[in-house]
């Protein structure tokens, strides 16, 4: 790819003060009491600083930085073998090469940082976005938005105190062709729909047994653990394995389940449910993973409809010919959302009375990068509500919503299989060994706070 024109930076003014320090312990010697967010200029670019970028976090940083509008200035993370494998990409796309830190925290408090783009793992994801709104740095989070729910309630309340613009990767909001299926479906092209079933198959391979073995000379990894409460390294952990322990991740459910719940949500246009079940665990070997390989969560809205989610990370065999999609059924037929930019339309008869295809490739179950053209059009909304604000596809309001509706059907996996929710507001009812999981313990001092 051509490297972008380079277009000629004027630095204006600080502007009001956004925040007051960084309540999260672990912080750096010299981190400024008083951050300023930058004012940018209508022709000026957006400068980001990436954190993690290993994995999906390296086709970000190549979407960001391929962005006209946009260069990547700092690159953060705990391998310093990806940080030189991901600016060695970046460098493809821009002029200037970006700085590497190890700690993020370091590019927080420069003031030309404008937003930080978050894709470390999930323990991560909500502390890094706190500490980035309360530097006055706007966020593009990738999904899921915290860890746990306390972490996203928390998030949501930094937002709107610090006023920064938080966008979460639920980027399917931002594809035009799945935004025309939504605008369909609440038309009535199906009547009312009632029932939304979402899934995500795979044929992940085992994790093995871990060994304890010392942590390697590239890794940073009292960093990666951050506000964890520390555990030993071991061999099976990293870089995505992460995601099958509790302790740090959340799951197939969380890891994928979110994108197509979100959907479904808003289909059915409904927020928090009256009751969540789920079944499930870990069948297909025998390992140190620990969350489900293979899990079913339902979601009950009472007179308003419900929701499904199918889970199988280790059986690859496809529902309705997609590996991950959501279709909902609704008073006159039924519409299906595919695993790319397209959908197709039913009859009560099964009868294909409508079907929008694909423009772009689309590989749902490429970890890292499935489909970079269209998840630039959600990058270019985030800038958007940055320099214009404009209305966000997913605002970190209605990515918490989504979040909570997965984590609480894990929690209900943890414990009882049934959960009763408060409609309102989306907290557990009458369990207090389920109401335990809404938050987590800290490694002392790193605790997220609002203030």
């Amino acid at each position: 790819m051509n490297k972008k024109s380079n277009s000629r930076r004027t630095f204006l003014k600080h502007a009001t003060v956004l925040g007051t320090g960084v309540a999260v312990g672990g912080i750096l010697p010299g981190f400024s009491a008083k951050s300023y967010g930058r004012i940018i200029g209508a022709n000026e670019k957006i400068n980001v600083a990436m954190m993690g970028v290993n994995s999906r976090g390296f086709a970000l940083a190549s979407n960001f930085s391929s962005q006209s509008n946009c260069e990547v200035i700092y690159i953060a993370d705990v391998d310093e073998r990806a940080a030189a494998k991901c600016k060695a990409e970046v460098v493809k796309n821009q002029s200037a090469a970006p700085t590497l830190k190890t700690d993020f925290r370091k590019a927080l408090e420069d003031k030309q940082v404008d937003a930080l783009v978050v894709a470390a793992p999930d323990h991560w994801h909500a502390p890094a976005a706190i500490l980035a709104s309360k530097a006055g740095k706007h966020v593009y989070l990738e999904k899921p938005c915290s860890h746990n729910p306390h972490e996203g309630e928390l998030l949501v309340a930094v937002s709107k105190k610090y006023g920064n613009v938080i966008q979460m990767g639920n980027q399917r909001r931002s594809w035009p062709k799945v935004a025309q299926a939504i605008k369909e479906l609440h038309e009535g092209i199906i009547g009312k729909p009632y029932m939304a079933k979402t899934w995500y198959t795979n044929n992940r391979d085992t994790i093995g047994i871990g060994k304890k073995t010392k942590v390697p000379a590239w890794l940073d990894f009292e960093l990666w653990q951050g506000p964890a409460p520390r555990r030993d390294f071991q061999d099976n952990l990293l870089h995505y394995n992460w995601h099958w322990f509790w302790h740090w991740g959340t799951g197939e459910a969380l890891n994928n389940g979110t994108h197509m719940v979100d959907l479904a949500r808003w289909g059915l246009q409904v927020d928090f449910p009256t009751r969540v079940t789920s079944t499930g665990g870990r069948y297909r070997y025998q390992d140190d993973w620990e969350t489900p390989d293979t899990q079913l969560i339902t979601w009950d809205y009472g007179d308003k409809g419900m929701m499904s989610w199918e889970g199988r990370s280790c059986n690859g065999r496809t529902n309705e010919g997609e590996s991950v999609g959501v279709i909902f059924y609704g008073e006159t037929g039924a519409l299906q959302i595919l695993g790319g930019n397209a959908y197709q339309i039913f009859d009560l008869k099964n009868k294909l009375i409508k079907e929008v295809k694909n423009d772009v490739a689309i590989d749902p179950r490429n970890k890292t990068s499935p489909s970079q053209s269209l998840d630039a059009i959600h990058i270019q909304n985030f800038f958007d509500g940055i320099k214009k604000g404009a209305p966000l596809a997913a605002d970190i309001s209605s990515g918490y919503i989504s979040t909570v509706l997965v984590q609480i059907g894990n929690i209900a996996q943890r414990t009882s299989g049934l959960l009763e929710i408060d409609s309102s507001n989306g907290h557990i009812l009458h369990d207090e060994e389920a109401q335990q999981y809404w938050k987590r313990t800290y490694e002392k001092g790193w605790e997220p706070t609002l203030s």
